[in-house]
């Protein structure tokens, strides 16, 4: 099939090329920048431009059977500074989209969302689809808000879709450099010899997962035709910072510093996912370790730095 990844040059969505292409489809990407870590990939149609851009968006929508929604102009951490600008560029333009998906009949859309923002400082843990969503930053609440759309445009356009909430995502081609990613970012500081930057006490607990089997999720969602249009995808496991950290420093076996700042107001204390319906609606489970995964990231971390 023809398959439309909007973010394709991104981390995540880099890794899903990858899977596309070995699966036989033929993939366009559309993206503002191109990719950070490697050259174009041959047999991938790019398309260069701004989400915003209406026009380009629709000549790359021609023609294609499944589309899949990565694109985010914004961060947990920075979403509330600008409430409006995430609204415009996020929600808006994702409505547009989905007027565009109906006009050119698209088979269905794989949107992207949260599995952690969009639920809020849980009451009870693991954290199931159905749980209460309560976001404490504007991102979260555009996540959830895109979701809500999608459903209206089902029910009013019969557009099919499905949304997948991931937890923190890491792996070779995520930026160690970037504002997100504790594990990619740690292990850039490690490769640096520098010491690695908590904030708090290191004891928050998030799930991490890693980019082989998020891929993996995303696309039998997108393959397959489950009875439930939200899935979480994580690990189902919980790991503090400190964890993170000790693991990092059995891979890399060096003596990792730590210093510990001041607490942030925002910071949820505890989140990890129920992923019980991707395991029984699309016969997924992750595969890989922590320490196999933090690894794997490890060997491509140490390169950029030599």
């Amino acid at each position: 099939m023809n398959m439309l990844i909007l973010g394709g040059n991104g981390f995540i969505g880099s890794h899903l090329v990858d899977r596309l292409l070995a699966e036989g489809h033929q993939v366009r990407v559309f993206d503002k920048y191109e990719e950070h870590f490697r050259k174009p990939v041959t047999g991938v149609d790019y398309c260069i431009g701004d989400f915003g851009n209406r026009g380009m968006l629709s000549e790359a929508l021609a023609g294609i059977d499944v589309v899949f929604h990565l694109i985010s102009t914004t961060l947990p951490k920075t979403s509330n500074d600008d409430p409006v600008f995430d609204v415009q560029s996020n929600v808006i333009e994702a409505i547009c989209l989905m007027e565009q998906c109906v006009a050119n009949k698209i088979r269905k859309v794989v949107f992207i969302s949260s599995g952690g923002a969009i639920y809020g400082n849980p009451k009870t843990l693991p954290i199931s689809e159905n749980s209460s969503t309560e976001p404490e930053c504007s991102y979260g609440i555009t996540k959830l808000t895109i979701e809500k759309y999608l459903a209206l445009f089902n029910h009013l356009h019969g557009l099919d879709y499905v949304v997948l909430r991931p937890s923190n995502p890491y792996g070779n081609r995520q930026n160690p450099e970037g504002i997100q990613g504790a594990v990619s970012v740690f292990l850039g500081r490690a490769a640096q010899g520098k010491s690695i930057e908590i904030w708090g006490d290191g004891r928050i607990v998030r799930d991490y997962i890693f980019i082989d089997d998020l891929v993996d999720g995303i696309y039998k969602a997108a393959s397959l035709d489950p009875f439930s249009r939200v899935f979480n995808l994580g690990s189902g496991v919980g790991h503090s910072l400190n964890d993170i950290v000790e693991v990092i420093r059995k891979v890399t076996g060096r003596d990792i510093r730590v210093s510990y700042k001041a607490k942030r107001s925002f910071d949820v204390p505890s989140i990890y996912l129920d992923i019980c319906r991707a395991k029984q609606e699309l016969s997924w489970m992750p595969s890989v370790s922590l320490e196999t995964g933090i690894e794997k990231t490890w060997q491509f971390v140490k390169k950029l730095y030599r």
